[in-house]
Formats: C-alpha cells, sequence, structure tokens
C-alpha cells in the first residue's frame, strides 16, 4: 500500500521525476507524458461520477482503480519485472460492459455530439481524454514496449465511455446529433 507523509519532495524541482524503477526521467519524456494523460482521464472520470448513479458509478469507480494500474503499468518500463500490470481481464470486463450496455441502444444513425446531460458531457471529455493518451502511449510504443493489455485497455476504454454517456443520455434518446451542413 502506498503511505505519503509528505507530499513534496522537491525531486521534480529539475524537471525530471522518478519511475517506479528509481530511474529519473524528464517529465516531457514520453512516458511521463502518457501516464500524465491517464492521470488527466481519471480525474474527468471524477467529475462525471458528480452525476452518475448506481450501476454506471460503479463502472467508473472500476475504472478511475484501473486507471490507477494503468499509470504505474506506464510508470514501469517493460523491461522491470514483477510489477503491476493492467491484464486481459480488464479488457475483457470492459467489453462485456460495453455490450451490455450498448445492447439497450438504438444503433446510431448520426454521429453524435458531445452533450445531453451533464454526465454525458462529462463522459465525452473523458473519452477524448482518453484518446488523447492513447496516441501518447502509441508515441511511448515506438520508442520502448508497451504492455499490449494496456494499449487493447485504453483503446477499449474510450469506447466504454462512449458508450456510457449514450446510456446516460437516456439510452441515447437524449443524444445530440450531428446534422451535416446545418449551420443556420
Amino acid at each position: 500500500m502506498v503511505k505519503l507523509n509528505k507530499i513534496y519532495t522537491r525531486t521534480g524541482d529539475s524537471g525530471e521525476t522518478s519511475l517506479v524503477n528509481g530511474s529519473r526521467v524528464s517529465k516531457h519524456s514520453r512516458r511521463p507524458a502518457a501516464f500524465g494523460e491517464v492521470d488527466e482521464v481519471n480525474s474527468v472520470i471524477g467529475l462525471a461520477r458528480l452525476y452518475a448513479q448506481g450501476e454506471s458509478d460503479e463502472m467508473l469507480s472500476r475504472i478511475q482503480n484501473d486507471l490507477f494500474d494503468l499509470g504505474a503499468d506506464l510508470a514501469t518500463p517493460e523491461s522491470d519485472a514483477p510489477a503491476l500490470r493492467i491484464t486481459t481481464a480488464q479488457v475483457t470486463r470492459l467489453e462485456a460492459e460495453i455490450d451490455k450496455m450498448n445492447a439497450d441502444l438504438n444503433p446510431l444513425t448520426s454521429f453524435i455530439l458531445p452533450g445531453g446531460s451533464e454526465v454525458s458531457a462529462w463522459l465525452h471529455m473523458a473519452r477524448t481524454v482518453a484518446r488523447r493518451a492513447e496516441r501518447r502511449m502509441t508515441e511511448l510504443a515506438i520508442e520502448e514496449p508497451v504492455n499490449e493489455a494496456a494499449m487493447q485497455y485504453i483503446n477499449r476504454l474510450s469506447d466504454h465511455l462512449f458508450v456510457l454517456a449514450r446510456k446516460m443520455n437516456d439510452n441515447g434518446t437524449a443524444d445530440v446529433l450531428w446534422v451535416p451542413g446545418d449551420n443556420g
């Protein structure tokens, strides 16, 4: 378990941060950029949870915990073992939740504009940040190996957030549809 007695350490004042293995890297390098984006997704999901209830809130709670696992995974180079890693079971859980939620939704006939309800707007924001995190992770994967399950997880997460946003918009009936060329 993590124990933090002192919040500031001054070790990052020179523009570097520590990875799980104790090695120091620039705060703007690809690895901290990737886990920093994951942290941002987690924060936006925290905002969405202010409006979520029941099963939806429970799913988001599990996802927030998964995102800490993902951050730890990304903060640990693949060459370091053993380490906390995202697993295929976490990816499979997301897929099962997506399938269950999507079963109650009407098929899309248009792209959806982010919005509708407050919770859906925040879920769409989280989705776009998840896509940005995915782009950072793919950039990192060009330079260093990245856990394949972690890559799958972040890809499924944005899909999950999209479907959940639709569910939170009265099962899609309150979705705001894009009307091409309708600029008044």
